[in-house]
């Protein structure tokens, strides 16, 4: 690698067809531990705009995890079974993480990647927020990429 980066055709180079053993595989999640699943819910819904798709409660290992996209609401299914299916067939979705008691616990945090920000430059477009857990979310108007990359 130079001082510039990858060329475009490094990149291409890098960039392979997918085996075809993986043909039916997807990266349907990313997944961030929460404190507070009311205060990140309200974050990703109402800030970023994103829909929660399913909940699933885990009571033996106190813990829940919530599902969220960019799904239209009317679209997922009513039928626990058939909303399960559904979300997994979501492609990259968010997946939200709460440990129960979390949220009043004063001494628990987790390592949010970002605990020294050094910035992330200056792009026209482009902006970073902070989610309630400190995780730095990038956001962009789509409508707007071309400008950017141009």
């Amino acid at each position: 690698m130079s001082d510039k980066g990858l060329s475009d055709e490094s990149v291409a180079s890098a960039c392979q067809d997918g085996d075809p053993i993986t043909k039916d595989f997807m990266m349907q999640q990313t997944m961030l531990r929460v404190k507070d699943p009311v205060k990140s819910l309200d974050f990703y819904t109402r800030i970023l705009g994103m829909t929660l798709l399913q909940k699933f409660d885990f009571p033996a290992m106190r813990f829940s995890l919530f599902f969220l996209g960019y799904e239209d609401k009317r679209e997922i299914p009513s039928d626990v079974k058939d909303r399960t299916s559904w979300t997994f067939s979501r492609r990259a979705t968010l997946e939200l993480t709460h440990n129960w008691g979390s949220e009043s616990d004063e001494s628990q945090s987790y390592h949010n990647g970002n605990s020294d920000p050094r910035g992330f430059g200056k792009m026209k477009g482009l902006a970073f927020i902070q989610d309630p857990d400190g995780y730095w979310i990038e956001i962009l108007s789509p409508n707007n990429m071309m400008s950017i990359t141009a």
